[in-house]
């Protein structure tokens, strides 16, 4: 087989950072354009690939860096709705466009937005057909998808999907909640991109890609409350919201940034459906036909969602948060963090930590439990009771009102509430050596995965007893291993 060599640009971004792996895993050279190649440090993939560290921008790094390739995928979009973003696509457009012809490059793949047509757009939706139709115009044959809401952890589209059912179970709305879309899954998305820079030379055209399902952004609500438990969301749409409102709406009740909301909304006023699948000319269908909306929001939640424990991109599963997706996207997590140096031993502070819950109690007044299970059990909780199983602490045993979810003998603890709350509630222990001999950093991070606006409604009310019990318990478990033979209550 001949060496097979592609361009990735945007490779930091969410479907690049995705795409890269699955290249590689179809025996791809992959060439990645990036601004900061330190960006890319901590991938896994990072020493497969080779790195070119320069700009789109810039006609003499867009040179090195198609130098010897056969494809080029243009993954590169303005989603922060700066002034003169559609001026700056379009100059980015032309020349890498101007750039592939000089490389003698085969073949521009690039990942457009599905839209109407013979309608006025949107500015997002404008410039993303602007580009498509600059590369189109062009030498280099290009094939161009378009593509609506792409669901996975990580994407803003369904990360506003995702934080908009989660936190408001009333909502009062804009219309284009009743605009109808077909969504697709990202690993379909990653198969026709793969697919692409294959096709024939003389396919010089785009395709519109979805999924088998059109629904109404109503419906997606809906289906994603049913398929994670919550109750039916009430939405009461009206006629007098923007999209400039809207977008600042969603920036308020969403960690989804509003200069990335903005185009996403701007661009859902549009009913976004395909109106072809010439595609299946050239690419089949993904094995096993299109995964529909519930299966895919269930992949996209699978695994890890928290900042604190994403990995690397999954070429298997690319529906999953990863370490290359923004901040604000995942779960909710609240919860704070208390770290000390504690005078004594690792073997020490883990004494005290095996020895929580049960007749040793949480080095807190007992009755701060009793009066948080009493609340419990009046909502039909287990309550608080001191029902330590006997022995070591494994996975599984209870440890009063508590779980253990993971364990590593002498280094980490990890507990769940067995209390009902609306929402998930977690408490680890981490316990590592010091730099100083005889020395141990003890480290607690009580977390909760608030469900819906009333867990974080849960969570603010109770944040300052919180605050205070897990505080003192974490001073009380270091005052314990400092005096061994003091070991406390």
């Amino acid at each position: 087989m001949a060496d097979r060599r592609a361009l990735v640009t945007g490779a930091t971004g969410y479907i690049g950072a995705r795409l890269a792996p699955a290249l590689l895993r179809e025996g791809w050279t992959v060439r990645v354009l990036t601004r900061d190649a330190g960006k890319l440090a901590d991938r896994t993939w990072h020493d497969q690939v080779e790195v070119v560290e320069g700009s789109a921008d810039e006609s003499d790094d867009l040179t090195r860096a198609m130098e010897g390739v056969q494809v080029a995928y243009y993954l590169i979009h303005s989603m922060d709705g700066s002034a003169g973003f559609v001026e700056r696509d379009r100059e980015m457009a032309h020349r890498f466009a101007g750039s592939a012809e000089r490389a003698g490059l085969s073949r521009i793949v690039y990942l457009s937005g599905l839209y109407p047509p013979d309608t006025e757009l949107s500015a997002h939706l404008g410039s993303r057909k602007q580009v498509e139709d600059i590369f189109l115009a062009g030498a280099v044959p290009t094939v161009v998808l378009r593509a609506a809401v792409i669901v996975g952890s990580g994407s803003a589209s369904f990360e506003m999907l995702r934080h908009l059912t989660e936190r408001l179970p009333v909502m009062v709305a804009p219309q284009w909640l009743n605009t109808r879309i077909q969504p697709i899954a990202i690993g379909h998305v990653l198969h026709y991109l793969v697919a692409a820079a294959e096709l024939p030379a003389e396919v010089d055209r785009g395709f519109d890609i979805g999924g088998e399902e059109v629904l109404t952004y109503r419906d997606m609500i809906n289906r994603y409350a049913a398929v994670t438990g919550l109750l039916r969301r009430r939405v009461r749409t009206v006629p007098v919201m923007t999209p400039w409102l809207a977008s600042h709406w969603v920036g308020v009740v969403t960690p989804v940034p509003a200069g990335i909301a903005k185009p996403l909304v701007g661009s859902l006023i549009h009913e976004v459906v395909c109106k072809e699948h010439d595609i299946v000319q050239y690419v089949p269908d993904p094995d096993g036909g299109f995964v529909g909306f519930d299966d895919a929001v269930r992949s996209a939640l699978e695994g890890p969602q928290t900042l604190a424990e994403r990995g690397e991109v999954d070429a298997d599963r690319p529906a999953r948060i990863s370490a290359a997706d923004p901040q604000w996207a995942g779960r909710t997590v609240l919860g704070h963090r208390d770290r000390s140096v504690v005078p004594a031993t690792p073997e020490q502070v883990w004494e005290q930590v095996e020895r929580l819950g049960g007749e040793h109690g949480w080095h807190i007044p007992d009755l701060l439990w009793q009066v948080r299970g009493a609340l419990d059990t009046v909502v039909g909780g287990v309550g608080h009771r001191r029902q330590r199983d006997p022995g070591p602490l494994r996975e599984g045993a209870t440890v009063d009102s508590w779980e253990v979810l993971r364990v590593e003998a002498g280094s980490m603890l990890e507990l769940r509430s067995r209390m009902r709350v609306p929402g998930e509630a977690t408490l680890r222990i981490d316990v590592e050596p010091g730099d100083q001999p005889g020395t141990t950093v003890l480290t607690q991070t009580p977390r909760f995965v608030p469900s819906g606006l009333a867990g974080v409604a849960y969570w603010a009310a109770l944040w300052p007893a919180h605050r205070m019990a897990f505080a003192g318990m974490h001073r009380g478990l270091a005052r314990a291993a400092e005096h061994t033979d003091d070991p406390g209550p």
